[in-house]
């Protein structure tokens, strides 16, 4: 019983020692399988190699995470980043295009970002859309956006914290050169943090209002100016002088409409002797005996 016993563990010991070299050859497979961003030497994660070809398949890159991926010339490439409160940043790419001799025209490549809410977000700065020339052998976008704030009005589009999307497209390219191999570099910076989070257009240098318990100081600040007289500024001041330059406009007016009739209107009576008589005038029909008499 006990012999049989040994021998059904040197058995098992000598399969386990067959079967570690299979094991040793499976691991590092099994790792290049399931690939992670690992960081360098350097502290920083190794670059991205991969792209996605839409919204849901956008790849994540870390913070200050590049990325190096080999690309067809007409596919749509997605990536994803994080960008925080105070922050602007700044997505700069370099596209290099299947060799001169392999293309049939000039090429033009667009880079676009979108907020988590899929919104297309406007570049201060960059190029966004570069025309490579059939000789060119490659072309570099970039794209700045506006400082991440920390809130935003429900109907506008500005920047919040959050995920933003990097798409790059080609708009305009000759027929028979969709397909055709290319890579992209990717490099995403940004500039600030919440520490120098300032309101676009400007700085905000002293209070709106004086500060509660000033002393003197507030005081003076609040009193009002003493306005400057003059020997004529009692009479546009106190309770009746609204009605008194009533009173005065409406005199003045009466006299102004008499002094116009006055002037205006022609004298009554006869005509002054000057004129003369006016003369009969010839042809006209004579007035008969029996004029006004109803009889012929």
């Amino acid at each position: 019983m006990r012999t049989s016993t040994n021998r059904n563990l040197l058995r098992g010991a000598l399969t386990a020692l067959a079967l570690l070299p299979a094991l040793a050859v499976a691991a590092p497979a099994a790792s290049a399988a399931s690939p992670s961003p690992t960081p360098s030497s350097s502290g920083t994660p190794a670059p991205a190699t991969k792209a996605g070809t839409s919204f849901l398949t956008a790849i994540n890159l870390a913070p200050h995470q590049d990325a190096n991926v080999a690309a067809s010339t007409g596919d749509y490439l997605y990536w994803a980043f994080g960008a925080s409160e105070g922050q602007t940043p700044t997505v700069g790419l370099t596209v290099n295009l299947a060799p001169a001799a392999d293309r049939h025209g000039p090429q033009t490549w667009s880079v676009e970002v979108f907020d988590g809410l899929r919104r297309r977000q406007s570049c201060t700065a960059g190029t966004q859309n570069a025309t490579a020339e059939p000789g060119a052998p490659s072309l570099a976008l970039s794209c700045t956006l506006r400082e991440v704030r920390s809130w935003a009005e429900p109907w506008s589009g500005d920047p919040l914290p959050g995920t933003y999307y990097v798409r790059l497209s080609v708009s305009d390219v000759p027929q028979p050169d969709l397909g055709l191999a290319a890579s992209v570099q990717l490099h995403v910076t940004a500039k600030g943090d919440a520490d120098n989070a300032q309101p676009e257009g400007g700085e905000l240098k002293a209070p709106l209002v004086p500060p509660a318990g000033g002393g003197d100081a507030t005081a003076k600040a609040a009193a009002p100016e003493e306005p400057e007289e003059h020997w004529y500024t009692g009479w546009f001041s106190g309770w009746n002088s609204r009605w008194f330059w009533t009173l005065a406009g409406g005199a003045l007016a009466a006299l102004a409409g008499v002094a116009g009739y006055t002037l205006t209107r022609h004298p009554r009576g006869r005509r002054p002797a000057r004129y003369g008589s006016v003369p009969p005038q010839a042809g006209a029909p004579q007035p008969g005996p029996y004029a006004g008499s109803g009889q012929p």
